[in-house]
């Protein structure tokens, strides 16, 4: 911004706005130039001072408040004061009012300094809101409330904004303003009184006045404890309550016309038919008296004297008739339930039961019930006799069984009375007695079916059958030949492991004698030479070795011998020759297509005898070169029979 013209800019009376950066431009017709720019800083004492609040807006009590003071002045100002009126409060450029309450509403201002000066803020105001507090209840006039009289309940509280009142009785409002009135008060005016004071911070009720008014008895009425029908034995209690102020202290009992007690309670214990009537009773205090109606207890009482009959009596056996009966005394008269244990089983005075078993074993009782209470019986037992049944065997211990352990076989049945006496069986043969049998190093020949016996005064039963199987390792080991035993020259015999092994061996070893290696690993084994063979059978609970068998090899006759080996030469002389035929063929074949010229070179002399054969093409052969060669002959073959 061009700001002047002239060699000479003079400014007086300067002030802040004044401040900033300035430069000249020399200019002539032949051209123009800046200067550098010059600042200049003016220094002036704090202006616009200015406090502002956070956060804005509403400032409500228990929240925490900033006041920051801010101003325009050169150098900046460093030092600030806080006043709340004509108070010093703090310092700094932030003032913090943390929680704050209605203590600290008022006006507030700042002041800047710094060393050309200082200037105050305008003020700004606090204006604390806060919820109700100091709430209370007063009663005028105060002292005793007689009914009929007049009582003005005041309401006081301290807020801001002012808060709008409201008077509950109990839970219940029933009015509003700092004034609640009541003329010609009554007892149902009797009762706590509060009032709530709310603004939009929120509301307190005060603490809870009670008026007590006075007044004489009134609403008397009697109660029965327990209500309902009234059981004889039991207890009952008569219980006088009244509406008065003060309380009633005077009762007074009457059946019909008759006195017969005082005081708010009436108890009869273990009351009887005779209690049987109309009561009545009265309340007095010292504002006047008054009569409850009527009440008539009519005794009842629930089932009692229960029990339990069996017949016929004495010791019950399975198959027979039974007959329970349940005998009660109550008013009205009872229902008749059965119970087993816990469980219902019929109905009615009378419980038969036709062809009693085991089954029905257990504890009867009878339940008699009428509308007034239930009574059960003592608990009879029924103990019904019978034979052994369900009985059965266990092996310990369980899982496989190992020979040379020991295991118990336990017999275990149902009867009544308990079985006493058990016997073993295995298969249809007797082994022991005692409802334990036990066999101390068990052996493969134990193995197979067993049973017990359980016997009672009533009868016997056997148990179903157990099989022991006795787990052994191989034993009997032994080595058959299929066969003679003698190995014809050229041929073989089949050596066959055998054993007796639970479970059966699956694993077999070939030795032969002499060798430390296994010669063969199945069961049987096919031997091609002469020697002495054994096997060894295994299983998972161990092996066993054979003894050994002996296998001869028997040679054939020369004339057999030179037989074989002449027709052995004839064959291989038949097949030599077909060879030769077919080289011949495939090399006419060729000659034919292919062949531009043979040659054939015969050289002889009379140490050897060469033939060569030379086959050139003008295309790729499929063979370069074609050579017979006669194959050695083995020993004791042609060439020693030719």
């Amino acid at each position: 911004m061009i700001v002047g013209s002239g060699r000479i800019y003079s400014i007086s009376k300067i002030s802040s706005d004044h401040s900033g950066e300035y430069k000249c431009k020399s200019s002539n017709k032949h051209g123009d130039k800046d200067s550098d720019a010059v600042t200049l800083h003016v220094m002036y004492a704090p202006k616009n001072i200015s406090v502002s609040i956070s956060p804005s807006g509403e400032i409500i009590e228990g929240n925490s408040v900033t006041l920051s003071c801010s101003s325009d002045s050169n150098p900046p100002a460093l030092n600030f004061t806080w006043f709340k009126g004509e108070t010093f409060v703090g310092s700094g450029r932030i003032y913090n009012i943390s929680k704050i309450s209605s203590d600290h509403s008022g006006e507030y201002k700042c002041r800047s300094r710094n060393k050309h000066g200082d200037k105050d803020s305008d003020a700004v105001t606090l204006n604390v809101m806060y919820p109700p507090r100091s709430v209370s209840v007063s009663i005028s006039p105060s002292g005793e409330i007689v009914e009929g009289s007049s009582v003005t309940l005041s309401c006081s509280s301290d807020s801001n904004p002012p808060a709008e009142i409201s008077w509950f009785k109990g839970g219940m409002i029933v009015g509003s303003g700092r004034i609640y009135s009541i003329s010609k008060i009554s007892s149902g005016h009797s009762g706590e009184y509060k009032c709530t004071s709310r603004n939009k911070h929120g509301y307190k009720y005060a603490d809870a006045v009670t008026l007590h008014v006075m007044y004489a008895p009134k609403n008397i009425s009697v109660s029965i404890s327990p209500s309902g029908e009234i059981i004889e034995g039991n207890s009952v209690t008569l219980s006088c309550s009244s509406d008065s102020n003060p309380p009633a202290l005077n009762f007074t009992w009457f059946k019909g016309e008759t006195f017969v007690g005082s005081g708010r309670i009436y108890n009869i214990s273990k009351i009887s038919s005779d209690h049987s009537g109309e009561y009545k009773c009265t309340s007095i205090n010292e504002h006047g008296e008054k009569y409850s109606d009527a009440v008539t207890l009519n005794i009842m009482y629930p089932p009692r004297s229960v029990s339990v009959s069996v017949s016929p009596s004495g010791e019950i056996v399975e198959g027979n008739s039974v007959t329970l009966s349940c005998s009660s005394d109550s008013n009205p008269p009872a229902e008749i339930s059965w119970f087993k244990g816990g469980t219902f089983v019929g109905s009615g005075r009378i419980d038969s039961i036709s062809n009693i078993t085991s089954d029905h074993s257990g504890e009867y009782k009878c339940k008699s019930i009428n509308e007034h209470g239930k009574t059960w019986s003592d608990a009879v037992t029924l103990h019904v006799m019978y034979a052994p049944k369900n009985v059965s065997v266990s092996i310990s211990p369980s899982g496989e069984i190992v020979e040379g352990n020991s295991v118990t076989l336990s017999c275990s049945s149902d009867s009544n009375p308990p079985a006493l006496n058990f016997t073993w069986f295995k298969g249809e043969t007797f082994v022991g007695s005692g409802r334990i049998y036990s066999i101390s190093k068990i052996r493969s020949d134990h193995s197979g079916e067993y049973k017990c016996k359980s016997r009672n005064i009533h009868g016997k039963k056997y148990s179903d059958v157990v099989t022991l199987h006795v787990m052994y390792s191989p034993k009997t080991v032994s080595v058959s030949i299929n066969g003679s035993g003698e190995i014809v020259e050229g041929g073989s015999v089949t050596l066959i492991c055998s054993s007796d092994s639970n479970p059966p061996a699956l694993n077999f070893s070939w030795f032969k004698e002499n060798q430390s290696s296994a010669v063969g690993s199945r069961q049987s084994f096919s031997a091609l030479q002469s020697g002495r063979f054994y096997c060894e059978a295994h299983n998972q609970h161990g092996s066993q070795r054979s003894d050994a068998v002996t296998v001869t090899e028997h040679h054939r006759s020369s004339w057999h011998a030179a037989l074989g080996i002449t027709v052995e030469c004839g064959v291989s002389l038949i097949l030599i020759t077909i060879i030769i035929i077919i080289i011949l063929f495939i090399i006419k074949k060729r000659r034919s297509f292919k062949s531009e010229y043979i040659t054939m070179t015969q050289i002889s002399d009379s140490n050897e005898e060469t033939q060569r054969l030379e086959l050139k093409s003008t295309t790729s052969d499929l063979y370069g070169t074609l050579t017979t060669v006669h194959p050695r002959p083995p020993e004791d073959s042609c060439t020693t029979i030719l």
